[in-house]
């Protein structure tokens, strides 16, 4: 398995509830496909380098973590279609 970090922003928004309903969505995702999710920080609401669909805000999140290639193809399918991701990366380390 090979170790991912995946960068993603969250629509600021949303209640802390559903924050946290994604957060938690994409951990369950790593590790009920075979992954293991080494940590998850939560960097807050910073301001975007340039609007997004008219917002200036997004909310951070980082996530470290070891998964199959497959699996990492359909991490990036499920937060585009995922409501309240503005953007995500994901870069092997």
């Amino acid at each position: 398995m090979t170790k991912y970090e995946m960068l993603y922003i969250i629509d600021v928004s949303l209640s802390d509830e559903a924050k946290d309903a994604i957060v938690k969505k994409f951990e369950d995702l790593v590790t009920a496909n075979g992954g293991t999710v080494e940590k998850t920080d939560r960097w807050g609401v910073r301001k975007l380098q340039y609007p997004i669909d008219y917002k200036t805000e997004g909310y951070y999140v980082l996530m470290t973590f070891e998964a199959a290639k497959t699996l990492v193809v359909e991490i990036k399918r499920i937060a585009g279609i995922t409501d309240g991701v503005v953007r995500r990366l994901i870069t092997k380390i």
